[in-house]
């Protein structure tokens, strides 16, 4: 294996993501540049069995086999996913939620969101209750829970559910809440202690419901994308 474990370990995440129809006659070229990148991942894998199975299957898309191949194929790919990230590193592991996982898309958010003991700042322009009703409650006690949204774009509902949360919980589990100007947020991100960030691939209400989702881990970014977004929040609307 050439691909260092957590590189791999997304690409496979991506490669899901972005899985087409496999079950097309004929084969469109696009499928093909897919279907060709996911052969070097499981390479890269090191299951020669796998391999070479897949290597044969793929000459079965296109034919009146194609429903047959497709399965087999998402199967491996799949396997080779679930080897991948038992070698990732434990910062990374979980980071990909397949469709319609939704425990496994609250079980990935609780464990970046327990982390912090100072302050966690959540970025979402779409943002509506499920923030809160989902997520809000894996927030360790006394750590201010700030949540920031365009306000164009954010739901009715943020602002009701905050209110009762506040009404609920107090000062046991501080909570602000921001509106910023319209079209100034441009990514879905969790802030832990001013210190780390994460990507999320989509808005919290949707996250993994109807397409697989990604939870990325910005390290080299991190820095900047806390800095901007501080000033975004220093500046926003203030409703709660």
């Amino acid at each position: 294996m050439t691909t260092d474990p957590e590189t791999l370990y997304r690409q496979l995440g991506r490669l899901i993501e972005t899985m087409p129809d496999l079950t097309q006659a004929p084969v469109p070229p696009e499928v093909h540049l897919w279907i060709a990148r996911a052969y070097a991942l499981v390479n890269e894998v090191g299951n020669l069995a796998d391999s070479a199975i897949f290597s044969v299957t793929v000459n079965n898309l296109g034919t009146t086999d194609r429903y047959n191949a497709a399965h087999q194929i998402k199967a491996i790919i799949y396997r080779a996913f679930a080897v991948a990230e038992m070698r990732a590193p434990a910062g990374a592991s979980g980071a990909f939620i397949p469709v319609g996982d939704s425990f496994d898309a609250f079980a990935a958010l609780s464990k970046v969101l327990q982390t912090a003991t100072k302050d966690v700042l959540i970025i979402d322009p779409f943002m509506d209750e499920t923030v809160l009703t989902e997520f809000g409650i894996a927030v360790p006690e006394n750590v201010p829970l700030r949540l920031m949204a365009d306000q164009a774009s954010c739901k009715p509902t943020l602002q009701p559910a905050a209110n009762k949360w506040v009404q609920q919980y107090g000062g046991t589990r501080p909570l602000l809440v921001r509106l910023a100007p319209q079209k100034t947020l441009h990514d879905r991100a969790i802030f832990i202690d001013q210190t780390k960030a994460w990507t999320l691939t989509q808005s919290l209400k949707d996250f993994a419901k109807r397409s697989p989702a990604e939870i990325v881990r910005a390290d080299d970014t991190a820095p900047l994308k806390i800095a901007a977004y501080e000033a975004v929040w220093a500046s926003a609307q203030v409703i709660i």
